[in-house]
């Protein structure tokens, strides 16, 4: 995969920073099918790795951990400080934790390390930072996510709207050699029409793309091109995602 642009991640999502807790339902979602896939709660030591505005660094400090968040967005670990959401806020890259070996009994990084130049990399320091018997957990998008936004585009150019994430054999590769066991969930959210789709996407921080960002507003002639070529259902807009729930053991 090509390098991405660290500081043009942290700047989308920091742009995002005050809007995202509106438009997290996929978060929220996701966050709950990642923890019935970990199915335990008792971690003394947690590091929120990609904490965004710190709604699960605010989970693990409720069920009595000492949470450490981390964030490439340092608007972001503001929200999440504003929030009281965590014990230390850090603003670091998962793909270079400055932080020492073995330190946490779970390690959790929901929807983040899609960001990340490489999964390997990302996961080895996920993995470096747990303690051994402790855990690490992390859900990441596939390249299957939003298919309807993909299709609607065809119709009006053959430019990329949406980062190509990793498959799902890509991320299995990622994890040989470690014991894991994992889950493949779909969660379909539902719009009243083509534009809250995309701003829903706009509002959790998801528009950087990997390619470059696309500054040209949509003229009226594209949206309605787009509108027309959105799969709708019973005059909704889905919006689908793909996400991997990974769980990996540290020995």
């Amino acid at each position: 995969m090509s390098p991405v642009n660290k500081e043009a991640i942290a700047a989308a999502f920091g742009r995002a920073a005050q809007s995202y807790s509106q438009h997290d339902e996929l978060q929220r979602q996701s966050a709950r099918g990642l923890l019935s896939t970990l199915g335990e709660s008792d971690f003394p030591q947690v590091l929120d790795a990609g904490c965004g505005p710190g709604a699960n660094s605010r989970y693990w400090r409720a069920a009595g951990s000492c949470v450490t968040a981390i964030d490439l967005s340092s608007q972001m670990l503001d929200e999440a400080r504003q929030q009281q959401a965590a014990d230390r806020y850090l603003v670091a890259d998962i793909e270079a934790i400055p932080l020492p070996d073995e330190q946490f009994d779970l390690v959790w990084s929901h929807l983040a390390v899609q960001w990340c130049s490489s999964l390997p990399q990302a996961l080895h320091e996920l993995y470096r930072v747990a303690r051994p018997g402790g855990k690490i957990a992390f859900t990441t998008l596939l390249e299957s996510s939003l298919p309807e936004l993909n299709q609607a585009w065809h119709a009006v150019d053959s430019g990329a709207h949406a980062n190509r994430f990793l498959s799902q054999d890509e991320v299995l590769q990622a994890l040989k050699g470690w014991r894991y066991r994992s889950v493949v969930q779909t969660i379909t959210l539902s719009f009243s029409d083509a534009l809250s789709a995309m701003r829903s996407l706009k509002g959790i921080g998801a528009t950087h793309l990997h390619s470059g960002r696309d500054s040209k507003p949509l003229t009226r002639g594209q949206l309605h091109r787009l509108e027309m070529a959105w799969p709708q259902q019973q005059g909704e807009f889905p919006l689908s995602y793909q996400l991997f729930h990974g769980i990996i053991e540290r020995d």
